[in-house]
Protein backbone atom coordinates (compact mmCIF):
# COMPACT_ATOMS: atom_id res chain seq x y z
CA UNK A 1 0.00 0.00 0.00
CA UNK A 2 1.52 3.49 -0.93
CA UNK A 3 2.38 5.94 1.89
CA UNK A 4 0.53 8.66 0.25
CA UNK A 5 -2.47 10.61 1.82
CA UNK A 6 -5.56 8.28 1.16
CA UNK A 7 -9.68 9.57 1.15
CA UNK A 8 -12.40 7.53 0.57
CA UNK A 9 -15.57 9.25 -0.02
CA UNK A 10 -18.16 6.27 0.64
CA UNK A 11 -21.81 5.29 1.78
CA UNK A 12 -24.66 3.22 0.47
CA UNK A 13 -22.36 1.39 -2.27
CA UNK A 14 -20.60 -0.47 0.96
CA UNK A 15 -23.66 -1.03 3.00
CA UNK A 16 -23.49 -4.68 3.70
CA UNK A 17 -20.18 -5.12 3.71
CA UNK A 18 -17.36 -5.50 6.23
CA UNK A 19 -15.52 -2.09 5.04
CA UNK A 20 -12.93 -2.03 7.65
CA UNK A 21 -11.59 -5.50 7.18
CA UNK A 22 -11.94 -5.08 3.66
CA UNK A 23 -10.20 -1.50 3.04
CA UNK A 24 -6.80 -1.60 2.89
CA UNK A 25 -4.65 -0.22 5.89
CA UNK A 26 -3.60 3.73 5.80
CA UNK A 27 -6.91 4.75 3.79
CA UNK A 28 -9.04 7.14 5.76
CA UNK A 29 -13.40 6.26 5.11
CA UNK A 30 -15.41 9.83 4.73
CA UNK A 31 -18.99 9.76 4.15
CA UNK A 32 -20.31 10.59 0.95
CA UNK A 33 -19.14 13.83 -0.89
CA UNK A 34 -20.64 16.76 -1.19
CA UNK A 35 -20.39 19.83 -3.12
CA UNK A 36 -17.91 21.77 -1.27
CA UNK A 37 -15.87 19.08 0.63
CA UNK A 38 -13.07 18.54 -1.73
CA UNK A 39 -12.47 22.24 -1.41
CA UNK A 40 -12.40 22.40 2.18
CA UNK A 41 -9.94 19.20 1.96
CA UNK A 42 -7.66 21.58 -0.06
CA UNK A 43 -7.83 24.12 2.37
CA UNK A 44 -7.13 22.07 5.08
CA UNK A 45 -3.45 21.94 3.99
CA UNK A 46 -3.15 17.93 3.20
CA UNK A 47 -0.79 17.25 1.30
CA UNK A 48 -2.05 15.53 -2.13
CA UNK A 49 -2.34 12.17 -2.44
CA UNK A 50 -5.14 9.28 -3.46
CA UNK A 51 -9.08 10.94 -3.24
CA UNK A 52 -11.26 7.96 -4.63
CA UNK A 53 -14.80 8.95 -4.91
CA UNK A 54 -17.56 6.24 -4.44
CA UNK A 55 -20.52 8.19 -2.90
CA UNK A 56 -22.05 11.35 -3.44
CA UNK A 57 -25.13 13.37 -2.48
CA UNK A 58 -27.38 14.23 -5.60
CA UNK A 59 -30.42 15.97 -4.25
CA UNK A 60 -29.89 16.38 -0.45
CA UNK A 61 -27.39 18.45 -1.01
CA UNK A 62 -25.46 19.83 -3.85
CA UNK A 63 -23.17 17.18 -5.86
CA UNK A 64 -19.12 17.34 -5.78
CA UNK A 65 -18.54 20.32 -8.01
CA UNK A 66 -16.25 19.57 -11.19
CA UNK A 67 -14.42 22.37 -10.46
CA UNK A 68 -13.02 21.45 -7.19
CA UNK A 69 -12.25 18.35 -8.72
CA UNK A 70 -10.16 19.51 -10.91
CA UNK A 71 -8.61 21.94 -8.66
CA UNK A 72 -7.14 18.90 -6.23
CA UNK A 73 -5.86 17.22 -9.29
CA UNK A 74 -3.92 20.30 -10.31
CA UNK A 75 -2.66 20.14 -6.91
CA UNK A 76 -1.13 16.92 -7.05
CA UNK A 77 -4.16 14.53 -6.13
CA UNK A 78 -4.65 11.65 -8.03
CA UNK A 79 -8.58 11.13 -8.37
CA UNK A 80 -10.39 7.91 -8.96
CA UNK A 81 -14.14 7.65 -9.64
CA UNK A 82 -16.07 4.33 -9.25
CA UNK A 83 -19.75 3.06 -8.30
CA UNK A 84 -22.32 5.85 -7.99
CA UNK A 85 -21.35 9.63 -8.00
CA UNK A 86 -17.44 8.77 -8.49
CA UNK A 87 -18.48 6.91 -11.80
CA UNK A 88 -20.24 9.65 -12.93
CA UNK A 89 -17.48 12.78 -12.68
CA UNK A 90 -14.84 10.12 -13.55
CA UNK A 91 -16.78 9.30 -16.58
CA UNK A 92 -17.36 13.43 -17.49
CA UNK A 93 -13.26 14.10 -16.58
CA UNK A 94 -11.54 11.74 -17.88
CA UNK A 95 -9.97 13.41 -20.59
CA UNK A 96 -8.83 15.57 -17.39
CA UNK A 97 -6.70 13.36 -15.86
CA UNK A 98 -9.66 12.00 -13.84
CA UNK A 99 -9.44 7.90 -13.50
CA UNK A 100 -12.77 5.44 -13.55
CA UNK A 101 -12.95 1.87 -12.38
CA UNK A 102 -15.69 -0.60 -13.10
CA UNK A 103 -18.84 -1.60 -14.56
CA UNK A 104 -20.80 1.76 -13.77
CA UNK A 105 -18.02 3.46 -14.54
CA UNK A 106 -17.77 2.08 -18.05
CA UNK A 107 -21.52 2.45 -18.75
CA UNK A 108 -20.96 6.09 -18.14
CA UNK A 109 -17.80 6.23 -20.33
CA UNK A 110 -19.76 4.45 -23.09
CA UNK A 111 -22.81 6.32 -23.37
CA UNK A 112 -23.08 10.29 -22.24
CA UNK A 113 -26.71 10.35 -22.25
CA UNK A 114 -26.83 7.81 -19.69
CA UNK A 115 -28.59 9.77 -16.62
CA UNK A 116 -27.36 10.52 -13.36
CA UNK A 117 -30.51 9.08 -11.90
CA UNK A 118 -29.34 5.65 -12.92
CA UNK A 119 -27.48 5.02 -9.71
CA UNK A 120 -29.11 7.65 -7.42
CA UNK A 121 -31.03 5.77 -4.85
CA UNK A 122 -32.33 6.92 -1.38
CA UNK A 123 -30.27 5.76 1.80
CA UNK A 124 -30.42 6.74 5.33
CA UNK A 125 -28.18 9.95 6.02
CA UNK A 126 -25.61 8.36 8.58
CA UNK A 127 -23.10 4.94 8.40
CA UNK A 128 -24.27 2.56 7.45
CA UNK A 129 -25.94 4.05 5.04
CA UNK A 130 -28.90 1.38 5.10
CA UNK A 131 -30.02 1.48 1.29
CA UNK A 132 -34.44 2.36 1.18
CA UNK A 133 -34.72 2.17 -2.58
CA UNK A 134 -32.53 0.57 -5.41
CA UNK A 135 -30.51 2.40 -7.88
CA UNK A 136 -31.95 1.50 -11.69
CA UNK A 137 -28.49 -0.22 -12.82
CA UNK A 138 -29.03 -2.91 -10.04
CA UNK A 139 -32.53 -2.83 -11.90
CA UNK A 140 -31.85 -3.26 -15.11
CA UNK A 141 -28.87 -6.15 -14.64
CA UNK A 142 -31.83 -7.87 -12.89
CA UNK A 143 -34.49 -7.88 -15.31
CA UNK A 144 -31.61 -8.75 -18.17
CA UNK A 145 -31.05 -12.01 -16.38
CA UNK A 146 -34.99 -12.97 -15.94
CA UNK A 147 -35.22 -12.37 -20.02
CA UNK A 148 -31.66 -14.58 -20.30
CA UNK A 149 -33.76 -17.14 -18.52
CA UNK A 150 -36.68 -17.55 -20.20
CA UNK A 151 -38.37 -16.10 -16.81
CA UNK A 152 -40.14 -12.84 -18.91
CA UNK A 153 -39.99 -12.36 -22.51
CA UNK A 154 -37.94 -9.37 -24.12
CA UNK A 155 -41.50 -7.25 -24.28
CA UNK A 156 -41.98 -7.72 -20.60
CA UNK A 157 -38.15 -6.45 -19.75
CA UNK A 158 -38.99 -3.64 -21.74
CA UNK A 159 -42.35 -2.56 -20.22
CA UNK A 160 -40.83 -3.27 -16.54
CA UNK A 161 -37.87 -1.06 -17.13
CA UNK A 162 -40.19 1.88 -18.71
CA UNK A 163 -42.54 1.44 -15.80
CA UNK A 164 -39.12 1.78 -13.29
CA UNK A 165 -37.39 4.13 -15.11
CA UNK A 166 -40.35 6.36 -15.17
CA UNK A 167 -41.06 6.73 -11.30
CA UNK A 168 -38.98 8.94 -8.68
CA UNK A 169 -35.90 7.03 -7.62
CA UNK A 170 -36.84 6.99 -4.19
CA UNK A 171 -39.48 4.75 -5.82
CA UNK A 172 -37.72 1.74 -6.88
CA UNK A 173 -38.43 -0.01 -4.37
CA UNK A 174 -38.11 -4.25 -3.75
CA UNK A 175 -41.52 -3.72 -3.52
CA UNK A 176 -41.97 -1.99 -6.49
CA UNK A 177 -40.12 -4.61 -8.34
CA UNK A 178 -42.63 -7.22 -6.84
CA UNK A 179 -45.40 -5.15 -8.02
CA UNK A 180 -43.61 -5.11 -11.46
CA UNK A 181 -43.23 -8.48 -11.74
CA UNK A 182 -46.56 -9.41 -11.00
CA UNK A 183 -48.63 -6.75 -12.89
CA UNK A 184 -46.19 -5.87 -15.72
CA UNK A 185 -44.60 -9.06 -16.73
CA UNK A 186 -47.19 -11.43 -15.71
CA UNK A 187 -45.48 -13.72 -13.25
CA UNK A 188 -47.52 -15.11 -10.19
CA UNK A 189 -46.91 -12.99 -6.28
CA UNK A 190 -44.52 -15.96 -4.83
CA UNK A 191 -42.30 -16.40 -8.34
CA UNK A 192 -42.01 -13.01 -8.05
CA UNK A 193 -41.15 -12.92 -4.36
CA UNK A 194 -38.56 -15.46 -4.96
CA UNK A 195 -36.74 -14.04 -7.82
CA UNK A 196 -36.66 -10.68 -6.00
CA UNK A 197 -34.71 -12.45 -3.11
CA UNK A 198 -31.77 -12.53 -5.39
CA UNK A 199 -31.08 -9.01 -6.28
CA UNK A 200 -28.27 -8.71 -4.36
CA UNK A 201 -26.57 -10.81 -7.14
CA UNK A 202 -27.19 -7.74 -9.39
CA UNK A 203 -25.80 -4.62 -6.57
CA UNK A 204 -23.05 -3.57 -9.57
CA UNK A 205 -22.01 -0.62 -7.69
CA UNK A 206 -20.87 -2.97 -4.35
CA UNK A 207 -19.22 -5.41 -6.72
CA UNK A 208 -17.15 -2.49 -8.50
CA UNK A 209 -16.34 -1.05 -5.11
CA UNK A 210 -15.11 -4.59 -3.97
CA UNK A 211 -13.19 -5.12 -6.86
CA UNK A 212 -11.59 -2.02 -6.49
CA UNK A 213 -10.21 -2.28 -3.22
CA UNK A 214 -9.07 -6.17 -3.85
CA UNK A 215 -7.33 -5.14 -7.09
CA UNK A 216 -6.12 -2.05 -5.73
CA UNK A 217 -5.13 -0.19 -9.14
CA UNK A 218 -4.16 2.79 -8.10
CA UNK A 219 -0.84 0.47 -7.31
CA UNK A 220 -0.07 -0.25 -11.15
CA UNK A 221 2.54 2.00 -11.81
CA UNK A 222 1.14 2.30 -15.56
CA UNK A 223 -1.76 4.45 -14.39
Amino acid sequence: MSERNTIMYVGPSAHGLDLGSLTPPGIEIRPPVRRGDVDELLESGAEPGLLFIVDGTFHSFPSVGHAEIRTAMDRGWTVWGLCSMGAIRGAEMRSLGMRGFGDVYEMYAADPEFDDDEVALLHATEAPFQAVSEPMVHLRSFLAELLDRGIITADARNDAVSELKNRWYGERTKDRLKWTLVKVCGLAAESAAAEVAGLHRHRLKTADLVRFLTTRPWTDERH
